[in-house]
């Protein structure tokens, strides 16, 4: 099998590699652009509502860490498209990659609709179940984000998907183009809310739904172009069962990983909320920073979905190694310099926020942890799985993810949090044990070669 598949590489790269330097950079440099982009958002929201308060600021992390949870499930259902319409791109199945796209556009579409009215339906009790003894304030602040950030589901859903289809493509531009929009929007709609009209946590995500809504009106026009090499509602649709379930055996796996990964982090946040709104306040600060450092990660999770799954669709196995270590080196010098950068600028980002010493003290230490860390961590915790996912090996890094979670990160945090009182700074160092842990099992994955048995094309 080994000998084959080199013999398949060679024979490709007589023809020519499948991704040129010039192809790699169109697609990864806009998809660093728009991660930037979005975590700048999530920045600007924190910094403009901490001028209302701890009490806000703590209310906005709370749901933030809820609705990653559920941003998460749209992305693992996205990331199961983008799987399927790589793959059939590589097998040169236009049409098949074009009914792919619809099926899923209609099924994220569904999810988020379903998401949306349980979540405005149930709000009091699933924030009293998650962080049961918070400070009523805090409290107040957290429903009112909810209720507001759950209407924007559905918008968010279909852009996620949307972008994912224009990332299978190997066009990242046209969706960076559009979460330029976006972020721009929400910004400017933050300000005008926050501090002209003085709407606090409500200002802040009525701006949110607003950018989600032209955001994901701009892609789904787009996408409507017959002359791309995918494009949506071409034709009268009709629901493909046997697609649909393609798409979610794929994004299943990946969704319940997120999703529990998520939970995960929202049941170590309410650790954290025991502890008092100051080190809610730090925790959320810490957690705004950490984002940009581990930046070149999120895009190059992507850019790996397209990238490893157009080789799994032509069947070459061979150079979707090849790219796969081109990418990891990649990823790990981008990652290490952000992670550098992050921690090097702190003493002038820490300005930006309104909070007290006490509160900014406990960030810098927190955001320590993470990127001294994650230079060497992150890069194969997080973005190798995604080589795994691309040729269907899903349930390994599921299994591998929720156990680490449970185990490590949620586990450890109890004991080292609480249990020898160490607050907030004991809950990141169990997170860097989870790290420890994921890598060496997802590395042993890679390197095992057993990851390329569970593609078969159709």
């Amino acid at each position: 099998m080994e000998e084959e598949q080199k013999q398949n590489s060679q024979k490709r790269r007589a023809k020519g590699e499948l991704f040129s330097n010039e192809a790699l950079r169109k697609l990864i440099i806009p998809l660093i652009i728009e991660q930037i982009l979005a975590v700048t958002v999530g920045m600007v929201d924190t910094m403009m509502v901490s001028s209302a308060g701890e009490a806000a600021t703590s209310g906005v992390s709370l749901v933030d860490m809820i609705n990653n949870l559920i941003i998460n499930v749209f992305a693992a259902v996205a990331t199961g498209g983008a799987v399927v319409v790589s793959q059939y791109l590589g097998q040169k199945k236009r049409d098949k990659a074009c009914e792919a796209a619809d099926q899923l556009i209609f099924i994220t579409g569904l999810i988020s609709l379903v998401i949306m009215a349980a979540a405005i339906l149930f709000r009091n009790g699933l924030l009293q179940v998650i962080y049961h003894g918070i400070e009523p304030e805090v409290m107040e602040n957290a429903l009112t984000y909810l209720v507001i950030s759950a209407v924007s589901y559905p918008f968010l859903a279909v852009y996620n998907s949307c972008a994912a289809l224009f990332r299978s493509m190997g066009n990242s531009k046209i969706s960076m183009q559009a979460s330029l929009v976006m972020n721009v929007l929400n910004i400017f709609g933050d300000y005008i809310l926050i501090f002209p009209f003085q709407m606090g946590v409500a200002g802040a995500a009525l701006a949110t739904l607003a950018s989600r809504v032209v955001a994901c009106v701009i892609l789904t026009i787009r996408l409507r172009n017959p002359k791309l090499d995918i494009c949506i509602g071409q034709g009268r649709f009709a629901v493909n069962g046997g697609m649909i379930k393609r798409i979610l055996h794929i994004g299943i796996p990946g969704g319940v990983e997120n999703s529990i990964f998520q939970l995960g982090r929202v049941l170590v946040v309410s650790i954290i909320a025991t502890f008092g709104t100051v080190q809610i306040a730090a925790n959320a600060v810490a957690n705004n920073l950490d984002s940009m450092g581990v930046l070149p990660g999120q895009a190059m999770n992507l850019a790996m979905i397209t990238v490893i799954g157009r080789c799994v669709g032509a069947g070459d196995f061979g150079q979707a190694k090849f790219y796969a270590k081109k990418l990891m080196k990649l990823t790990y010098l981008i990652n290490g310099l952000c992670c550098a950068g992050v921690i090097l600028t702190m003493p002038l980002t820490m300005k930006l926020y309104g909070l007290s010493e006490e509160t900014l003290r406990l960030a810098v230490v927190l955001v320590l942890i993470h990127d001294g860390c994650g230079i060497l961590l992150w890069p194969a915790s997080f973005t190798l799985t995604n080589v795994l996912r691309a040729a269907n090996d899903v349930k390994f890094p599921m299994v591998i993810s929720i156990s680490s979670m449970v185990i490590f990160r949620l586990g450890l945090s109890y004991v080292i949090g609480v249990g020898m009182g160490m607050g907030a700074i004991g809950v990141w160092i169990a997170m860097v044990v989870d790290w420890i842990a994921r890598t060496i099992c997802f590395v042993g994955r890679y390197r095992s070669g057993k990851w390329q048995m569970f593609y078969r094309a159709s």
